[in-house]
This record gives C-alpha cells, structure tokens and sequence, in this order.
C-alpha cells in the first residue's frame, strides 16, 4: 500500500490499519503478536528490506516485494 503524502490523517489511518490487521490474525493463528521472538524476526525482516531500498538491482524477495521496492527507488 503507498499514500501519495504523509501527513498525520494518512500516518494514523496506517498504523490503525496495522494494529487491526495484527490483531485478526493473531487472533485466528491462536498466538501472541507481541512475544519478543517474534518482534526480533520482524527487526531483521525489516532490516533486509532496509538493505535492499538502498541498494540498486534485482532483490531476492518474491515478486510482489520486488515490485515495490522497484516502485520506491524509482520515486527517490
């Protein structure tokens, strides 16, 4: 999902977004979103996808990550 502008209407709505989302499906896998195994997994996901927005070239994610990251660098 991408927003034309950030503003504090758009940030809130996607971090309400998120929050909601985390909860169903946590909800329907029967498992707790917040343990610190799982947040450790999320900071090193992020950090590859970090990685990869910096970087110029084919990524090794699936072709939807990848897609988007095409999408992001060539807006900056």
């Amino acid at each position: 999902m991408l927003i034309d502008e950030l503003t504090p209407h758009s940030l809130g709505a996607l971090i309400a977004l998120y929050e909601h989302k985390v909860y169903v499906m946590a909800s329907i896998w029967d498992i707790n979103p917040f343990d610190q195994w799982g947040v450790e997994m999320g900071k090193q996901m992020a950090e590859s996808v970090h990685q990869a927005m910096q970087q110029a070239g084919e990524s090794q994610f699936d072709s939807s990550t990848n897609q988007l990251l095409k999408h992001i660098q060539q807006l900056s």
